[in-house]
């Protein structure tokens, strides 16, 4: 019989995908999607702000992933339209995988090797780009932040796997 240690390691064959990269290069500043970028190790993504500054950054927050599975459920609880992923301002917009389950795990996006650290509250930003409601219907559904293990390139279409 499995062991709840057990269930907390994903299945080989569960894996996912990189759907879209958004970067951005200040706090105001809006969000922009890119094909491709580096992920620096304990630093951040080269193209977005943290990786721009190119010193080590203390956060957990080096990296932020958002599921597309989520972005309908966000629009219903939200009572909008369609979500622009970019106008979230995570940094991966991935599907294929419950974000969520994989709290403290370790995965493999593209060259990469990130590690999920926790939730990724959403800001009052939310009520400007989604609507009113837009805070409250992200909330349980912000996705995760990420530390960066490994340096290497990521690439939309790249495969997301734990190890």
């Amino acid at each position: 019989m499995k062991t709840i240690r057990d269930l907390h390691t994903p299945p080989p064959h569960i894996h996912g995908r990189v759907d879209a990269i958004v970067v951005r290069g200040s706090p105001r500043e809006p969000a922009r999607l890119v094909p491709q970028t580096q992920a620096l190790a304990g630093i951040g993504l080269a193209d977005d702000r943290l990786g721009q500054r190119g010193e080590a950054e203390l956060s957990t927050r080096q990296v932020t992933l958002i599921q597309q599975e989520h972005l309908p459920l966000i629009a219903a609880f939200a009572r909008s339209g369609p979500i622009n992923p970019v106008a979230l301002r995570r940094n991966l917009l991935v599907s294929g995988l419950n974000l969520l389950s994989l709290k403290n795990q370790k995965l493999r996006i593209g060259e990469a090797l990130v590690q999920i650290v926790g939730p990724c509250a959403p800001c009052s930003r939310m009520e400007e780009v989604i609507g009113p409601g837009g805070y409250a219907a992200m909330r349980g559904h912000g996705g995760m932040t990420a530390r960066i293990l490994e340096s290497g390139w990521l690439r939309v279409g790249d495969e997301v796997r734990p190890e």
